[in-house]
């Protein structure tokens, strides 16, 4: 596997970022770039990648391509269309999204996003995406969410066959899969529906880790690897057994520091994965 993290960390110059990002032991990136931005920024970033031999795992995009208002989803569906185009120029592992809320948050939970209203919208937003971006070299991702499309493997897996295009693949957060107490006190069998159903067709990983909070009722909380009680070992062995080159993210920190502490713990856990 190869470790990464979702910061650029602080840095004066594309060749500066890369070699933070290799002396802190990360062999792939989130790139930090966006598609809107000028070109020689992008080339500059990419080709100081290249060089310092770091993969590009992801291309985030994090915009609501379901909004309700016409016009904020068009823009958001371009947006979407251009940050996959960006990846395939990159050759990154994917672009990724979340589905997409059907609400005001535009990453929040809803009864409305688990109708079939959503459902038919998610599987025709993503074939939208796919047909305009007409990429030849990356995939086009959804993140799961615990309170949106897909929830989870069986889920995920409907969605690929639904969709039914050779460049939609899938993004892994296990942790935002982890919804429910059976899910949180069953960990190693989620883990081992996801590598069965999911297999191949992951292109990019998110670690993080998950505590149950005592106070009534289930209170199901996101937190920095270690601090939580998910097996990230044997979660990270199985991504790696599909792929030793699989992209494995460290995400939602607050500081630079936050990242390398936490990096540090990661690199002794993984020990002989990374």
């Amino acid at each position: 596997m190869r470790l990464g993290t979702s910061s650029p960390l602080k840095h004066a110059s594309p060749e500066e970022w890369a070699a933070n990002q290799i002396a802190n032991g990360c062999r792939t990136v989130v790139f930090p770039v966006q598609s809107n931005e000028p070109e020689q920024k992008i080339i500059a970033y990419k080709e100081a990648a290249d060089k310092a031999g770091l993969t590009i795992a992801e291309v985030g995009i994090w915009r609501n391509a379901m909004a309700a208002d016409p016009e904020e989803r068009r823009r958001n569906r371009d947006y979407c269309v251009e940050q996959l185009r960006l990846a395939d120029f990159l050759g990154a592992r994917c672009a990724v999204n979340v589905a997409g809320a059907f609400g005001p948050r535009w990453d929040g939970g809803y009864r409305e996003n688990f109708t079939k209203e959503a459902w038919d919208e998610t599987v025709a937003m993503a074939r939208e995406i796919i047909d305009r971006a007409d990429v030849k070299r990356t995939y086009f991702t959804l993140e799961p969410m615990p309170w949106m499309i897909p929830t989870g493997p069986k889920e995920y897996l409907r969605l690929l066959e639904d969709v039914d295009r050779e460049r939609f693949a899938v993004h892994m957060d296990i942790i935002n899969m982890t919804n429910s107490a059976d899910r949180y006190f069953h960990p190693e069998e989620l883990i081992d529906e996801c590598a069965e159903l999911l297999g191949t067709r992951i292109r990019s990983c998110h670690i993080k880790d998950v505590h149950l909070s005592e106070p009534y009722t289930i209170r199901l909380e996101e937190c920095g690897p270690g601090d939580g009680e998910f097996p990230l070992r044997y979660y990270v062995e199985k991504m790696h057994a599909i792929d030793p080159d699989m992209p494995v993210i460290l995400e939602h920190l607050q500081t630079d520091e936050e990242y390398l502490r936490y990096l540090t713990y990661l690199k002794k856990e993984l020990n002989g994965l990374y």
